[in-house]
């Protein structure tokens, strides 16, 4: 089989940041239309991300035919023409909350999902350039989190479980002791998606499994469903479909895992990648 033969795609689970986003957050022209092109070809695409819902760039979730929505690393698939949730699998309060006791422990931003929202205290929030390489990073968490005064007296107000919950660290030491306390101490999924950050979600939840899920509601089956990543919550998503495709600038293990890898997402590599194995 060559690398340019066309394969039996019904179902594009697409990570943002670091693939089909730009280094600068875009959705290109030409990715746009490849994804409609795509879609009126009757292939579901979706987003596959650790962002929640109300992170998804409009440039995105407002493509005609774009109707579902994969968040929080799976915790939560989302059908937006119907406004209804199709699963959803969260964190257990009493889980979240160990956790965010060890991130006390270190100079953290720390940010919870509630029902597709994220949080962060105000503070941090203003402050976010000291947690994060990546200013476009930085200016995407400000723009969509809702701040907070105090991130538990919110959660004591809340009461209930979340969809992940996540923190930024500002000495990458600090972030190694808090990733070997939680590995020794939790069962839990634990994903590091930026190169400052510990991402926490229910055991047994990740992207590959949510789009497993969304491809038996639909059904369409694994060697059906294409996905493209960059980051180590991606791994087991290119692992769990049948054609997994790395971009250029993907970590070491995605792209060990990857049946292709692809351009840069700076390069629009994704949308090659869909119009050279997806589109007739």
């Amino acid at each position: 089989m060559t690398t340019y033969e066309k394969k039996p795609i019904k179902m594009i689970g697409l990570d943002m940041d670091g693939t089909v986003l730009t280094t600068k957050k875009e959705l290109r022209p030409y990715t746009i239309d490849i994804i409609k092109r795509a879609i009126a070809q009757n292939v579901t695409v979706l987003v596959a991300t650790g962002r929640p819902i109300t992170g998804i760039p409009k440039e995105f979730s407002e493509i005609p035919g774009v109707r579902y929505a994969l968040t929080a690393n799976g915790a939560r698939i989302f059908d937006t023409e119907q406004h209804k949730i199709l699963y959803e699998h969260l964190l257990p309060l009493e889980q979240a909350c160990r956790i965010l006791d060890i991130f006390d422990k270190y100079d953290t931003l720390q940010e919870i999902y509630f029902d597709g929202q994220g949080y962060a205290e105000r503070e941090k929030l203003e402050r976010v350039e000291d947690y994060l390489l990546d200013s476009n990073m930085a200016a995407y968490i400000r723009n969509t989190r809702k701040p907070v005064d105090n991130l538990r007296d919110f959660i004591g107000e809340k009461k209930q479980d979340m969809d992940k919950t996540q923190a930024l660290f500002a000495d990458l030491n600090d972030r190694e002791k808090a990733l070997a306390q939680i590995r020794e101490t939790e069962n839990l999924t634990v994903a590091c998606s930026q190169a400052t950050n510990i991402e926490i979600n229910s055991p047994g939840i990740n992207k590959g499994i949510g789009l497993l899920k969304l491809g038996e509601y639909l059904g369409i089956k694994r060697e059906e469903i294409m996905a493209c990543g960059d980051g180590e919550n991606d791994i087991e998503m290119l692992r769990e479909v049948g054609f997994g495709v790395a971009v250029k600038n993907a970590e070491s293990g995605v792209k060990a895992v990857a049946d292709y890898i692809t351009g840069s997402n700076d390069d629009e590599g994704v949308a090659k990648a869909i119009e050279k194995f997806v589109l007739l």
